[in-house]
């Protein structure tokens, strides 16, 4: 039969096929330890993160706040923000102090009401910075509750990115949109 001849030339077929695949496999001189170590790479400087921008100046407590219009008030910077890090929420040592300020400022004016923004740096998607500034607002929604302020003086909002104090695209400028920001809204 020819079954015989047809099994040889399959069986000579196969073994020339399998050739490439024998080359590969050929003993290659062995890897040395420096050779095998991944390139070192230089490590990049870290850019230093700037402070948060400076307090606003010391405003007259002698003021009557019952005449000026709410504008005014809020223009006076009587209440200052409170500034985050980068994709935090947490309240730093700097926005504790500001807001331990702020609700001493409000347990000496108890009719203020106030609106408190939660604002987000231009990263990241709208979706998520809304979310971000809501957390940011309630943060410091519940650090003045727990200073004492009543939290029917007080309200949140969330702004995400959309309302940029600064439009810059650099560290500085985004350190300063990471806020919760206070504004009066009633006295």
């Amino acid at each position: 039969m020819k079954r015989g001849v047809s099994t040889l030339s399959i069986a000579a077929s196969l073994g020339l096929a399998m050739l490439p695949f024998a080359a590969a496999c050929a003993k290659k001189t062995p890897t040395t330890t420096q050779e095998a170590r991944p390139p070192v790479a230089a490590k990049p400087e870290a850019t230093p993160v700037p402070p948060p921008p400076k307090a606003a100046p010391p405003v007259d407590e002698t003021v009557d706040i019952s005449v000026l219009d709410i504008e005014t008030l809020n223009k006076k910077g009587y209440l200052t923000d409170a500034f985050f890090d980068f994709d935090q929420a947490d309240l730093r040592e700097d926005a504790r102090s500001t807001l331990a300020t702020d609700a001493q400022w409000l347990k000496k004016h108890g009719s203020v009401q106030v609106l408190i923004e939660g604002h987000c740096d231009e990263r990241g998607t709208a979706a998520y910075n809304l979310a971000l500034g809501d957390r940011r607002a309630n943060a410091a929604k519940e650090y003045l509750v727990s200073l004492g302020i009543d939290a029917s003086r007080l309200r949140t909002v969330s702004y995400g990115k959309e309302r940029p104090f600064c439009t810059e695209s650099d560290e500085s400028c985004w350190q300063k949109n990471r806020r919760a920001h206070l504004v009066i809204t009633a006295k």
